[in-house]
């Protein structure tokens, strides 16, 4: 269960100024933030619960409707934690999302194999975020994913509570932490500071890769474009050879001019909940965006994704895919890689078996009818 046993495991590991990247908490109350508007929506029981002996979407949990999405501080929940993440997604046949911030080269994610899709900022300086397309593309990354909804950074009270900053200074909340994690420490920092090298961003430009832990030199963070415009994407798509995906649509307006604008797919997506705690749910989007735009562009949907029937859930609303965030980022910090494969295993699972008890035998039975509304 991703809900319930996994994400203390991880909390139990990880330091709350690591682990703090991947939960989402209400700014002001410290609670955990609810993702969607309304209750959870319940899955009706089908006339039978059919076999799913002929699903040539889950066997196995390979190839399923999910992959996972990108996670910038992976790498601080598990010494190279991408490329944990990179090896289950292909071992399992889903898309992993590699993040611009990420702590593991592009070129090592690559050489995974697998289906591999580049998560991208536009900076203020275009020219380094070209340089990260022009790179994307010759080391063939199936799909170029562009997050839009994040230019103005975010206010997380949560992060500055637990001594989390990002790039990290030291500070004494951080450290008391620190100590009482010792096999984080010694595995994430120490072993990798004698090893690999210590976490950074190791995909930024020259002048801006700094080490993100136990870091105090003076390389700025690259400045986020935040007066990106439909033109920026257009610009992108004569750029980019292949599936173009823009993440943070949350209007149908937007998602139209995306579609308009070149995009084959789009991300309902509110960051999570981590940017703006009073967003609308993703899950309330896809009810007005699915019924224009479905068929004509790929409609995916992320956040509070924690079991298998979430995902159905999101398909039977109208989604074409689901993107995955801290559901795998739980299993990676409990155990890194053979925790990335438990979580896809349990989710995939949990999806088979709902969809059975719903009466369908595949996703594309799937509808509003399995759904107490």
């Amino acid at each position: 269960m991703i809900s319930g046993r996994w994400p203390r495991r991880a909390c139990r590991r990880a330091s709350s100024s690591s682990s703090t990247e991947g939960r989402g908490r209400d700014r002001a109350s410290g609670e955990p933030t609810c993702l969607r508007t309304g209750p959870p929506r319940a899955a009706v029981p089908g006339r039978s619960a059919r076999s799913q002996s002929g699903n040539e979407h889950l066997r196995s949990s390979r190839g399923g409707p999910f992959g996972i999405g990108p996670t910038g501080a992976a790498g601080l929940l598990w010494r190279q934690g991408e490329l944990a993440l990179a090896e289950a997604a292909a071992a399992a046949g889903i898309p992993f999302t590699l993040a611009t911030p990420s702590m593991t080269s592009m070129e090592t994610v690559a050489a995974v194999g697998g289906r591999q899709w580049y998560q991208l900022y536009l900076w203020e300086e275009v020219r380094h975020s070209y340089e990260l397309i022009a790179r994307a593309r010759d080391l063939d990354f199936e799909a170029l994913v562009v997050t839009i909804d994040h230019g103005l950074g975010h206010l997380r009270e949560h992060n500055v509570r637990n001594g989390y900053q990002f790039p990290f200074r030291p500070n004494v909340v951080a450290f008391r932490d620190m100590a009482r994690h010792p096999r984080w420490l010694y595995d994430v920092i120490l072993r990798a500071g004698l090893t690999t090298g210590l976490p950074a961003n190791v995909n930024y430009p020259e002048g801006y890769r700094r080490i993100v832990a136990l870091d105090t030199g003076t390389a700025p963070t690259p400045p986020m474009k935040i007066s990106m415009t439909w033109g920026d994407l257009e610009r992108i798509r004569t750029m980019w050879p292949r599936k173009l995906v823009v993440k943070g649509v949350m209007n149908l307006g937007d998602a139209r001019r995306a579609a308009a604008h070149g995009a084959d797919g789009v991300v309902l997506s509110n960051h999570g909940g981590r940017a703006m705690d009073s967003s609308r749910a993703p899950l309330d989007v896809l009810r007005e965006v699915a019924p224009e735009l479905g068929g004509s562009v790929t409609v995916m949907v992320d956040g509070g994704v924690r079991r298998g029937s979430d995902v159905l859930k999101a398909l039977a609303l109208g989604a074409d895919f689901v993107l995955l965030g801290r559901a795998t980022l739980y299993g990676l910090a409990a155990a890194g890689r053979s925790g990335v494969d438990k979580a896809i295993e349990i989710l995939g699972d949990q999806f088979e078996k709902t969809m059975s008890y719903v009466g369908c035998c595949r996703p594309t039975e799937l509808g509003r009818h399995v759904l107490a509304e």
